[in-house]
């Protein structure tokens, strides 16, 4: 079942349930797909492995809004843009814990070979492509710098 598909019929029980954030956290998710499938080039069609960066890409957009938020003492606007993250995370596949991602780098890094900073990229370049989806850039990011030091 498409991405879509999926959307719509939450949407649905989310209207019957009167649930206002999960429907903010929906209609958000159906705007970007609509918007992605209308794109030059798309052909009204978008892969699964699009579906899953558009919605990891909402995710990020709402955690550095909520980032905002917390440091301008927002709780009304960060609690909504927190309600959204959860929702839209329902739809991503689940996330690898820190000492899971850690263990899956060190593997990748030793298969490289990468023994300095210098081989950042070389590790990086294969952790995104394994990690797509499980894993968030950043902390992909934080922790290969971290094995690497």
């Amino acid at each position: 079942m498409s991405l879509e598909i999926k959307i719509m019929a939450e949407m649905k029980e989310a209207m019957k349930a009167k649930d206002e954030a999960a429907l903010r956290g929906l209609r958000a998710i159906k705007a970007e797909i609509i918007k992605a499938k209308t794109e030059p080039g798309a052909n009204g069609i978008i892969s699964e492995d699009g579906e899953l960066k558009l919605l990891q890409r909402l995710v990020k957009q709402r955690k550095d809004s909520l980032e905002i938020f917390n440091q301008q003492n927002r709780a009304d606007l960060a609690q909504k843009e927190q309600e959204e993250i959860n929702i839209i995370e329902k739809f991503l596949p689940a996330q690898l814990s820190e000492t899971e991602l850690e263990e899956i780098l060190k593997t990748i890094i030793n298969s490289v070979g990468a023994t300095s900073a210098a081989d950042m990229g070389k590790v990086m370049g294969i952790a995104t492509k394994q990690l797509a989806g499980k894993a968030d850039g950043k902390a992909i990011s934080t922790t290969v710098k971290k094995l690497l030091a």
